[in-house]
This record gives C-alpha cells, structure tokens and sequence, in this order.
C-alpha cells in the first residue's frame, strides 16, 4: 500500500493535483484541469489528468464521488497519515539512538 502511495506522489503532476485538492475540495476534472492550466501552467489533456487521478485514487489519496452527472474528486490523507505514523508515531522517538 505504501508503495503506491510513493509512486503516486513521484510524480509533480500528481503532487500538484493534490496541491489544488487541498486548496479546495470535492472538484470536477474539469475544475482541476482549469486550475492546473491557469495556476501551474499544465497543459494536459483532460485524458492526461484523469489517468493521474486514476493513479491517485488506486493509490487512496483521492476517493470519487457521484452527484448526479458529475464526478467529485476528495483529497483523502489517510495513506498519509499512517505513513507518518510508521516512521514519526510516538513510538518513533523512543526508539531512535
């Protein structure tokens, strides 16, 4: 599971999609293709973008949602969150030399 949490934060693309989620959640891709374009200069297809959040969502950072005909994407932290806890949980710092 962490594994793929890695792989899908190699990426900037990916990094700055979760960037726009966290600035403002629950967006359609065609909110997040515009934000990408005119805040970071992306120019990616809707296509290209939704292959990345495809990588995002397998990898648990971002959950879709339905209403009506529109997909919401949610930033979830929770893959984050225990990789933090992992290595910076409170038991980390008692077992550090």
């Amino acid at each position: 599971m962490a594994e793929d949490v890695f792989k899908a934060l190699a990426d900037p693309t990916r990094r700055r999609i979760l960037d726009e989620l966290v600035e403002r959640d629950g967006q359609t891709l065609f909110e997040i293709c515009g934000r990408l374009v005119t805040r970071h200069g992306v120019g990616l297809s809707r296509q290209a973008i939704s292959q990345h959040l495809a990588v995002l969502e397998s990898a648990g950072l971002v959950v879709s949602r339905r209403q009506g005909r529109y997909k919401y994407h949610d930033l979830n932290t929770e893959p984050l969150q225990r990789i933090v806890t992992r290595w910076l949980g409170p038991d980390a710092s008692e077992s550090t030399p």
